[in-house]
């Protein structure tokens, strides 16, 4: 399994109204602790569309348990539990800087190649830099 913490300060304007971080903005939130989870492994995003493979979000959950609210800081954590195949999966947890747990989700992304949106296997070099991140 693989975990990684990304810290994310909350802006004024991912409120809404009542104060509190507006739903949607989780799911920014999963995305950066992904990239971020990519960078820490020597990998990107943009690396990957250039070798020709795109990873398009197929689901996305998300359990909202208590508010965060401006200027908090959140740690998401990004956990990893197995390896991927023509998928992967990814769960979250936001915490907030007292360690009360925030909000639970999940996405799956899919591999596909770049220029016929075709699915395809998670390519060897990904898997490799995984397996090693798992060590």
């Amino acid at each position: 399994m693989i975990t990684h913490d990304t810290k994310i300060r909350v802006w004024y304007k991912h409120t809404d109204q009542m104060g509190f971080v507006h739903h949607s903005n989780y799911i920014c939130y999963y995305e950066e602790a992904r990239s971020d989870l990519m960078r820490s492994m020597g990998l990107s995003y943009a690396d990957m569309e250039r070798k020709g493979i795109i990873m398009p979000i197929l689901e996305v959950q998300s359990v909202y348990k208590r508010p965060a609210f401006f200027d908090d800081c959140l740690t998401v954590r990004i956990l990893l539990r197995e390896m991927p195949t023509a998928r992967i999966r990814f769960e979250y947890e936001v915490y907030n800087s007292q360690g009360e747990l925030l909000n639970t989700g999940m996405t799956a992304l899919g591999f596909l190649h770049a220029d016929t949106h075709r699915p395809t296997r998670a390519p060897q070099w990904f898997v490799e830099a995984l397996a090693a991140a798992m060590k």
